[in-house]
């Protein structure tokens, strides 16, 4: 049977506030079938007493500290997730309980399976379903090369999460391709952001991004070279995808906001345009 154990995320520091980042197969060990976040939690709550007969998972400290409670049936064992960037690696066929949340606990799950017959999550699907009749969201149709693509303002959309609430707090999951129009590469989040502070400026040229007010609010301006619009995000049930050839910049961050960001691919250099000329030339050799 493999351990638990911890993993220490990268951590990139500068003023604009940090930023932390995890690939699937890179720096945890398997693939992103979904991810959720366990928000609105009531001080002293207890959540998730419950075992997977074969999914693996990760969970991070967003923002402020929670217990985890193991049982490999032989053992119980507890560790504290406070830090952003360290994530704890829990294996299959551990009993595992949440618990001793602080009041402005937020816990990020990251899970290898999308859900089973078997999973709780499976409920929570069909009753999320049943009541909001979402209209599936239509897969990204990539060719092979994976050509740089040249999106508009209007190609970017609000996308609206399933989410279970009780009393417990809520909960908002993702299956990639299913809630989202990609599968989920890689993950990252920016938090510890001083106020008037702006950041992304920056556009992707095949790479497809949603993101998230984890907690508090900001503001996305999209600019498409021709076009531009601005979205306030500041609820966590709500992404926004940022399609490629369209440059993003967040700003007027509210006091302890966190911006969690789903992406359809790896980091690559190559992939981004940094400068606004750049930016400019790039959309003017789209045709």
């Amino acid at each position: 049977m493999q351990r638990e154990q911890f993993i220490e995320l990268p951590r990139v520091i500068d003023r604009r506030g940090n930023l932390s980042f995890i690939e699937a197969e890179n720096h945890i060990p398997f693939r992103i079938a979904r991810t959720y976040w366990i928000y609105g939690i009531p001080g002293g709550q207890q959540s998730g007493t419950h075992a997977f007969k074969s999914q693996h998972e990760v969970m991070v400290a967003l923002s402020g500290n929670f217990d985890v409670i193991l049982d490999d049936g032989g053992e119980k064992r507890t560790y504290t997730l406070n830090r952003s960037c360290n994530a704890l690696y829990i294996p299959d066929m551990m009993r595992r309980r949440l618990g001793n949340f602080s009041a402005n606990a937020l816990c990020l799950a990251i899970a290898s399976e999308p859900c089973g017959e078997d999973d709780h999550y499976k409920t929570f699907r069909r009753s999320v379903a049943e009541d909001n009749r979402r209209s599936p969201v239509p897969p990204l149709k990539k060719d092979k090369a994976s050509r740089p693509e040249y999106n508009t303002v209007f190609d970017c959309s609000l996308i609206e999460f399933p989410v279970v609430t009780n009393r417990a707090g809520a909960l908002a999951f993702i299956h990639g391709v299913e809630n989202i129009p990609f599968g989920i590469e890689r993950i990252f989040y920016t938090y510890d952001i001083p106020s008037g502070e702006k950041r992304g400026m920056h556009a992707h040229k095949r790479c497809h991004e949603i993101l998230i007010a984890a907690s508090g609010s900001f503001e996305v301006e999209l600019d498409d070279g021709v076009n531009r619009k601005t979205i306030l995000l500041n609820r966590p049930v709500y992404g926004l995808h940022v399609s490629p050839g369209v440059w993003a910049t967040e700003k007027e961050y509210s006091s302890g906001a966190i911006c969690l960001a789903l992406a359809s691919d790896k980091y690559d250099t190559e992939d981004y345009i940094h400068t606004y000329s750049d930016f400019k030339e790039y959309r003017r050799n789209e045709n």
